[in-house]
């Protein structure tokens, strides 16, 4: 249920009288009578193994500038993140002053009012840089509550060598990835490695069939209709064809695994993967065998999610200016510029797209593109809410437990007790 105006507010200022249990543990307002910045900044920071040691080490960089400012760097596990900062900014203990916010958390968090607006702050200076369609994951009820950080969709990873041995063309279809089964059995390879425990995996399939999870503006729930019906039918069929091989647990490091070490020869998988997979077996010293494509299509069409990272300030904050300013350093144009010659993760900044380096930079060549097309996701408060019945429905469909028809109307139900207050149908 969507909280009126007046309840987020409350409890907003709620979370701001709670300053000495919330926040960093400094004891003033963040800066000293010269002006001068101070005390504790915690961030939260939510990436990855490969990419975390670059953040801690940017993040705490913000310290030479501001030397009386202490950044508590804190790498909280993604799939952790969302429900402890929601436990603890709820109870008014423990929250961080900074958090790295995935795209569809920005409303759900803003909605409970545990996030401070962040249009008339520093945070937010140079606004008009940003990318239109990151920037719009920042924004709830004509409020600002995030600022981008990075931004990413979903393409197929391909292994050229396993391809080229099996005589097998880069696939344009989720059909050409089944058709290619018997040529790469062959080789004891399986071509593909369907993540069946996240829900963020179902998306390049619906979109395939011209289908989406919801139509925010018509106030209409779409999760079942026949194209969410035919894209379950899709991944069932590539999963019971031996195309593909799945689970429904520990799916990234499965597929990690089995794509780094040469047992499949595609995946699905964004910029945010890069490090890690170049570090495998079948790429290490040869980055050349990492092919990247844009997402099968389905039969009515292509598409990937648009995903990526905001950096977001916590209400009950009590250092809100050194907070503020560390946000729009941790997200500036040179900060960007360094982290896709790392990490080759995609910058947020239209100018930073105009540097050598990211120009050259092969991964941001292919996904830049790639970003363009994205489906952007329905960002209002329940966005986030809407992957948890999917996630089920996947499961029990890969699993065999059920049939697509049944996992979309299913998911459909359950999406209409998330919406019932918001007059879906």
């Amino acid at each position: 249920m969507r909280r009126g105006i007046g309840t987020t507010a409350l409890v907003a200022a709620l979370a701001l009288a709670a300053t000495a249990c919330g926040g960093s543990d400094s004891g003033d307002d963040g800066k000293k009578g010269s002006g001068e910045l101070s005390g504790t900044v915690e961030f939260w920071d939510t990436s990855g193994d490969a990419e975390k040691g670059f953040f801690k080490k940017v993040a705490e960089e913000f310290e030479k500038e501001h030397p009386k400012v202490d950044v508590k760097y804190v790498n909280v596990p993604f799939g952790e993140a969302s429900n402890k900062f929601k436990n603890a900014a709820g109870g008014g203990s423990g929250a961080p002053d900074v958090i790295r916010t995935e795209v569809a958390w920005v409303a759900d968090f803003a909605n409970l009012g545990y996030l401070a607006p962040l249009d008339d702050t520093v945070a937010v200076e140079g606004k008009d840089d940003f990318l239109k369609q990151a920037w719009g994951s920042t924004q709830f009820e004509g409020k600002t509550y995030g600022v981008p950080q990075v931004i990413d969709t979903l393409a197929l990873f391909y292994n050229k060598e396993l391809l080229e041995k099996a005589g097998v063309e880069v696939p344009k279809s989720f059909e050409d990835i089944e058709n290619s089964t018997e040529k790469f059995e062959k080789e004891g390879v399986t071509p593909f490695y369907m993540r069946g425990d996240d829900p963020y995996w179902v998306l390049p399939f619906l979109y395939g069939e011209g289908g989406d999870m919801l139509d925010a503006d018509a106030k209409k729930i779409t999760i079942d209709d026949p194209a969410g019906v035919k894209a379950f039918e899709t991944i069932q069929s590539l999963v019971d064809s031996k195309a593909a091989i799945t689970d429904v647990t520990d799916g990234w490091e499965n597929m990690q695994k089995s794509f780094k070490d040469g047992k499949v020869a595609m995946m699905l998988n964004g910029p945010w993967a890069i490090g890690d997979t170049l570090a495998g077996e079948q790429f290490k010293g040869k980055e050349d065998n990492l092919g990247v494509a844009a997402v099968p299509a389905g039969s009515a069409g292509q598409g990937a999610p648009q995903g990526g990272h905001n950096l977001s300030v916590y209400a009950g904050s009590d250092n809100l200016d050194a907070s503020y300013e560390f946000v729009k350093y941790m997200t500036s144009a040179e900060v960007q510029k360094r982290t896709t010659e790392e990490l080759s993760l995609l910058p947020t900044r239209t100018s930073v797209y105009e540097e050598q380096t990211v120009k050259d930079n092969q991964m941001v060549q292919f996904f830049k593109p790639a970003v363009d097309k994205a489906v952007e996701r329905p960002w209002i408060a329940q966005g986030n809410s809407l992957f948890e019945p999917l996630r089920v429905q996947l499961a029990d469909v890969v699993s065999g437990k059920t049939e697509p028809k049944d996992a979309a109307k299913k998911a459909g139900e359950e999406y209409a007790k998330l919406l019932k207050d918001e007059n879906y149908k």
